[in-house]
């Protein structure tokens, strides 16, 4: 991809990797820095480091080398298999496993161990890095995810995602006691302008997302709650539970910076129950994960 952009006035004086970075919100400003570094970005046709202030009237030339997606290999591996008939799987999955490759994580991921489970009977409407995925929980959240064993099942699944009649309902637990017995959350999600990896409420460029809540247990500091996606946006109940001041447990991305328990590894959120109709059948089926054993002793040891 060759990209040509000209300096206008207003943004004189601005770092070029933030300015790239700005204008291609797909390539985040690490990448930028490195395509400064190996050439691939010019202006007026010279090299400039990653710190360089763009003057009104330049040209800056970018190119973006095309990805080269890597050969992703069958990894046999222990599953906790909850369902599983020639057209779905349904897998418990645990704390700290990336869902499907990604740079960084292209072994030792959940795809990996499904591809040698499925011997290669996944769809292939997402491609070779997400065979059978259709939906995704973050690596350190655990819980109950569906993979699709052909593109009918994936269709017919990702339909239900899209009208919003899948069952999905979260175990977290939360920061601060919430008084209420119940409530929701209603705000658009989206990329966050300025910390790029991550997501905030966004009404500008945000999509409409919202978030039932119940009170299951209160503890002095903290909450233990039910979460029940109406939408499935990415990091969705993360990003509105920080946004009404409760944020979970563990998560230091929109949460405190440090944790009260520091072995605990990433936020306390768990897919308990996932019910779907099943793209055959046209039966309704529902499934869910008993809690892992890390959240039940935090449950057992939280102060009352």
């Amino acid at each position: 991809m060759r990209e040509e952009f000209l300096v206008s006035w207003e943004e004189e004086g601005e770092r070029i990797d933030k300015y790239l970075s700005a204008l291609c919100p797909d390539l985040s400003r690490s990448y930028v820095q490195k395509l400064l570094k190996s050439g691939n970005v010019l202006v007026d046709g010279r090299q400039v480091k990653a710190s360089y202030s763009i003057q009104e009237g330049e040209r800056i030339f970018l190119d973006v080398p095309e990805a080269v997606e890597p050969e992703i290999e069958a990894e046999p591996m222990e599953l906790d298999i909850l369902y599983e008939d020639k057209d779905v799987i349904l897998v418990n999955k645990p704390k700290g496993m990336v869902v499907h490759p990604a740079p960084g994580h292209y072994s030792h991921t959940l795809v990996n161990g499904l591809m040698a489970h499925c011997k290669g009977q996944l769809s292939g409407i997402n491609g070779i890095l997400r065979p059978g995925i259709v939906h995704r929980i973050d690596m350190d959240t655990t819980g109950v995810l569906i993979a699709c064993k052909n593109d009918m099942a994936h269709n017919s699944i990702a339909a239900q995602l899209k009208e919003h009649s899948i069952v999905r309902r979260y175990q977290a637990i939360v920061h601060g006691r919430i008084e209420e017995a119940e409530g929701r959350i209603e705000g658009d999600i989206g990329r966050d302008p300025v910390h790029r990896k991550r997501m905030c409420i966004n009404e500008k460029n945000g999509k409409p997302a919202v978030t039932h809540y119940r009170v299951l247990e209160r503890f002095r500091q903290f909450t233990y709650v039910e979460c029940r996606l109406e939408t499935g946006r990415t990091h969705q109940i993360r990003v509105h539970m920080a946004s009404v001041r409760h944020p979970l447990l563990g998560d230091r991305v929109y949460g405190p910076a440090k944790c009260p328990f520091p072995r605990l590894q990433g936020q306390t959120l768990h897919a308990g129950v996932l019910g779907f109709v099943h793209p055959r059948s046209g039966a309704y089926m529902e499934f869910s994960a008993p809690l892992p054993s890390y959240f039940q002793e935090l449950l057992r040891t939280l102060p009352g």
